[in-house]
């Protein structure tokens, strides 16, 4: 018996085979789920190839996280592959290179404001959606990168996951009296689509390993994933607004 039978999942985020968003689809599905995953735009095509390396084929749906129209289909495109969804993944974050890389100062807030929409206020987006397909309580997991510092060259993407991660608390409360738990995963720097965006990344991924107790491996994002498939089954009921890190250790460790 698996970990998720049963149960259906709305994984985003997936673009390529070395994403966490990938691997928490095939272990869902290798853990009993029917796994559901949204793309869209010129991403759309990527990920219905991506799609295609997954232990079952899983349909794409559509959906833009900033457009109003596609959130308020999401619950009917959604019930075109699964009556109803227990767990909701989001792996999606974007800030334009002009407020990263050491740009912080110099940042504008037309494009700090796209960091914050589409990293930040997304949470928020994704889980009203689709709120009206978990009726009888859910999970939603996000992914983030611990904000409770200021990373090298993370600069105005660091912000926005501080907001993110103040907006997983605050849906927390909000969606708990609908069984609705929200956590968010803290994983250590990983070569994934979305580090090599980062101007001078391997200043954050530098010295990882040595730091981390447990040791660190940048270019295996399963360990992540799995924390991802952990959180949306039933084995944490009463876990919610939390952060659990998957970093090696890193996060309990002084300078």
């Amino acid at each position: 018996m698996g970990l998720l039978d049963g149960k259906s999942l709305l994984v985003t985020g997936v673009l390529t085979d070395a994403s966490i968003a990938f691997h928490a689809a095939r272990l869902a599905q290798e853990e009993g789920a029917r796994v559901v995953l949204s793309s869209f735009g010129r991403q759309h095509r990527l990920t219905e190839l991506t799609a295609k390396r997954l232990p079952q084929l899983a349909p794409v749906v559509q959906l833009d996280v900033t457009n109003d129209e596609d959130l308020a289909a999401l619950p009917e495109r959604v019930r075109e592959h699964t009556d109803s969804l227990d767990g909701v993944v989001h792996s999606i974050g974007f800030a334009p290179q002009s407020v990263m890389g050491g740009n912080f100062l110099a940042g504008e807030w037309s494009d700090v404001a796209t960091a914050l929409e589409v990293s930040a206020f997304s949470l928020k987006s994704l889980a009203v959606a689709a709120r009206p397909l978990m009726p009888s309580g859910g999970s939603v997991v996000g992914l983030t990168f611990d904000a409770r510092f200021a990373w090298p060259v993370y600069d105005w993407m660091g912000v926005a996951k501080a907001a993110f991660e103040a907006t997983s608390r605050y849906l927390a409360r909000d969606l708990g009296p609908d069984k609705i738990r929200v956590n968010v995963v803290s994983a250590g720097p990983l070569k994934t689509t979305a580090a090599r965006s980062i101007p001078g990344f391997e200043t954050m991924e530098g010295g990882w390993d040595d730091r981390a107790p447990l040791g660190w491996d940048s270019a295996d994002p399963e360990p992540a994933a799995r924390a991802v498939v952990a959180l949306c089954s039933d084995w944490f009921p009463a876990t919610t607004g939390e952060m659990l890190h998957v970093d090696g250790g890193v996060h309990a460790m002084g300078q």
